[in-house]
């Protein structure tokens, strides 16, 4: 049984665009939240994007206006837009499962991730 499965990285040019899909099983996808988080050597994790059952979402600063996180509950699948891309936005985007009681851009409250996927933005 795997609970959280990422899709769609890969290589693109600064200003390019890239579409992350998370299918998730429904014991994950239950959770209140479904985020997005990435992480680069030497850098801690980071949030990128979190969207709750209900429909709310919230971004990081960083992709704010250029990220677009949604959720298809009749497929148990969580999806990331990502245009303008940059090379700062090169990581391994992971896709996580929580519910989070006191705030929801904490890695340590999820439990339920991916394997990561590989995002590369060359200049």
């Amino acid at each position: 049984q795997v609970d959280v499965v990422e899709s769609g990285g890969g290589l693109v040019q600064a200003g390019g665009s890239l579409r992350l899909s998370c299918a998730a099983s429904g014991r994950a996808f239950s959770r209140n939240i479904m985020a997005w988080f990435r992480q680069t050597p030497g850098k801690e994790r980071e949030f990128v994007a979190a969207i709750s059952r209900s429909g709310g979402i919230s971004y990081a600063d960083s992709v704010k206006g250029r990220f677009t996180i949604s959720r298809d509950n009749a497929k148990n699948t969580v999806y990331l837009q990502m245009n303008s891309l940059s090379p700062e936005d090169t990581a391994v985007y992971a896709c996580a499962a929580g519910s989070p009681v006191t705030s929801y851009i904490g890695p340590s409250d999820y439990d339920y991730w991916g394997q990561g996927t590989q995002v590369t933005v060359s200049s």
